[in-house]
């Protein structure tokens, strides 16, 4: 026999249907090959995916990605901000707003500027008190921080930083200040009652 007619022999041997031994409700299962058109997609798909996993999760080949990423972050949460901004201020806006990095960064220039002078830079208290511990003299709640900024406390040399600063501006400083809160920087002793929220 020759060589080329062995190998045709294995051929049509190999396309040949296998019955199973067992059968169902007369109903007998074949042990069939896959075709090869299938067997290259399943192969393809894994190395497609090994690739993909080396260069995006490995080896981190495309940082910009990532940056892509964070900025469209940046853009929904300004968007999520906006749509609660227009249901009015209440705590949970202030919250986001704390969480909104562009906002927490505008809120540290300008504490920056304006506060530094009473709390210092890290906000551990001079003349004001500490905005870094958990306890607050007129209480730590998000609309309660931002009555304080708004309005002041002439009696303590607060000065109310409504007209100088206008709305955004205050609700910025706010959501930084948020953020200072439970720090723990070492600077003025604890005044006040111990923070809730």
């Amino acid at each position: 026999m020759s060589e080329n007619q062995n190998t045709r022999d294995n051929r049509a041997e190999y396309r040949q249907d296998t019955v199973m031994a067992h059968e169902y409700d007369g109903i007998k299962e074949f042990d069939n090959r896959l075709p090869n058109w299938w067997m290259w997609i399943m192969w393809g798909s894994m190395i497609f995916a090994l690739g993909y996993w080396l260069v995006f999760q490995t080896l981190h080949l495309r940082p910009e990605s990532q940056e892509q990423f964070a900025i469209a972050q940046q853009k929904a949460q300004e968007a999520q901000l906006a749509r609660a901004a227009a249901q009015g201020l209440d705590n949970n806006f202030l919250v986001m707003m704390s969480q909104t990095a562009s906002k927490v960064a505008e809120g540290r220039e300008i504490f920056v500027k304006h506060c530094v002078a009473c709390h210092l830079d890290k906000g551990q208290g001079l003349v004001g008190p500490n905005l870094t511990d958990g306890v607050w003299i007129h209480g730590c709640e998000p609309m309660l921080m931002l009555k304080t900024v708004t309005d002041g406390v002439p009696a303590k040399g607060m000065p109310a930083w409504q007209n100088q600063l206008g709305p955004t501006r205050v609700q910025a400083v706010v959501s930084y200040v948020m953020t200072l809160k439970n720090t723990n920087v070492p600077g003025k002793a604890p005044e006040g009652q111990p923070c809730q929220f």
